[in-house]
């Protein structure tokens, strides 16, 4: 029996039958749908609806379908419209017309609200879960890197030496900065649609509070209007996911560039790579390239939200169950890929000797150069000019900044002395950089034990969820 159909007189089209349900997807929520279902009836017991007994069936009922739901053949129905329909149906044939009484004074409007709720919120403390174990790898890393230098870069050419553990926690910024996003995200969504029926609230004198609370909502939904209508919590989960993509996909992107035989920085793991079936010299560096790849689906899916949503009116629409299999497509892609990039990472090789030879060449102590000038008292304008001048005789000469004689180098400016050629060395070009965020070797060292710190705060908050 179909939960609407007393109204009907006609059949539907059985073609339209079969295209309109949304079980084949929204199964996946069956969890958070036995788990509000059972907040109900308790609230039903309240205001009277429910006997003692019939709440112990009901809920001994709830718990059996639970039970059974790992089961594939268990769910397979079809008939069932929605993970809704399937309880109910489930329910009747366990514990017979009491499984009806269920529904009173509730709208699957409100349901599938509570539920995709209840989903977002635990999707969002695994991808924190997963974004820690991320962040704590790329950290390690870092560490493991002590002094190592690199080229940093700019418009995609050479700029200035830093530390590879300085480059790897940009990365880990992103991504704690992520991490802040969703946490912030589970605060606005933590509240319980439960009570607010189709539109205008339930008709029956529900305890919402007490549903909210047996939830683990912070309090119920303010408006029933906005809560049976509202996906923003879906839009901005979707959307933090979307910006999540998009560092994975610039990360992936720099790993692969750093992996090509003219940068030579990285040495492709094996585990996470693929050959090529007509070249058999190649490794090709499939997990980097897929990884930019499913990011641009999180990305379009973010898009595809924000259009189903953008000319509904209030309140509920159909259109809205559309909005469901974006959210899936998002969470499950993210899912899967941080724990292939966290592999990903601990198994990579780094070519220290490459990336060191590459930070001491191209002029990238330039800058450095023109700071020797300018604590010399030369205006810093007029340093970088003089600067340039002796990069171009050096490109003339092709050598470097250090290769010219003191001569050459005071015919410029006579400011310039022996000392000059102890601060070209890498290691006081990066040592110059000594500030906060800079790349100087103290500073970095404190930059990776505060980032520790974040890191284990988002493991903590999210235990303080379980």
């Amino acid at each position: 029996m179909k939960m609407w159909s007393g109204r009907f007189r006609q059949s539907l089209d059985p073609e339209f039958e079969r295209w309109q349900p949304s079980f084949d997807f929204d199964r996946r929520l069956l969890t958070y749908e036995i788990a509000a279902s059972a907040a109900h009836a308790r609230a039903l017991k309240g205001a009277g609806v429910l006997n003692s007994t019939e709440l112990i069936a009901t809920l001994q009922g709830l718990e059996r379908i639970g039970a059974q739901a790992s089961s594939p053949a268990f769910l397979e129905d079809d008939e069932a419209e929605d993970v809704h329909h399937f309880v109910e149906k489930r329910l009747v044939s366990l514990i017979g017309d009491t499984g009806y009484k269920l529904h009173s004074g509730r709208s699957r409007n409100e349901q599938i609200a509570t539920d995709l709720r209840l989903y977002v919120r635990a999707a969002l403390d695994q991808v924190r879960t997963d974004l820690a174990a991320w962040c704590s790898v790329l950290l390690d890393r870092a560490q493991q890197a002590g002094n190592a230098a690199m080229p940093a870069y700019t418009h995609l050419q050479r700029a200035e030496p830093v530390l590879l553990s300085h480059w790897l926690l940009a990365y880990v910024e992103m991504f704690l900065r992520d991490a802040e996003r969703l946490a912030d995200c589970r605060k606005r969504l933590n509240v319980c649609p439960l009570g607010s029926g189709a539109v205008a609230g339930a008709t029956l004198p529900l305890d919402r509070r007490a549903m909210a609370a047996d939830l683990d909502f912070d309090q119920p939904t303010a408006n029933s209007i906005d809560a049976t209508s509202d996906r923003d919590f879906v839009l901005e989960f979707v959307s933090s996911l979307s910006l999540l993509a998009l560092h994975l996909s610039r990360w992936a992107e720099e790993m692969i560039l750093f992996s090509s035989q003219e940068y030579g920085f990285v040495h492709l793991p094996e585990a996470y790579s693929t050959g090529s079936s007509a070249m058999p010299q190649k490794k090709n560096p499939d997990l980097l390239e897929l990884t930019r790849g499913k990011c641009a689906r999180v990305m379009g899916n973010a898009i595809t939200l924000q259009i189903c949503m953008k000319g509904l009116p209030l309140a509920y629409n159909k259109d809205l169950q559309e909005t469901q299999e974006p959210l899936f497509d998002a969470t499950d892609t993210v899912l899967s890929v941080l724990p292939l990039v966290t592999g990903w990472m601990k198994a990579v090789d780094f070519n220290y000797e490459a990336m060191q030879k590459a930070a001491q060449s191209g002029f990238m102590n330039a800058w450095a150069a023109a700071t020797y000038l300018v604590r010399r008292g030369v205006p810093f304008r007029l340093a970088h000019e003089q600067i340039g001048k002796a990069v171009q005789i050096c490109l003339e000469k092709h050598c470097e900044l250090q290769d010219l004689s003191l001569e050459e180098l005071q015919s410029l400016n006579a400011e310039f002395n022996q000392d000059f050629y102890a601060c070209l060395k890498l290691e006081s070009v990066l040592a110059i950089h000594d500030v906060p965020g800079g790349t100087a070797p103290a500073r970095v060292r404190q930059a990776m034990a505060d980032a520790r710190k974040k890191i284990e705060s988002i493991r903590e908050d999210v235990h303080a969820h379980a």
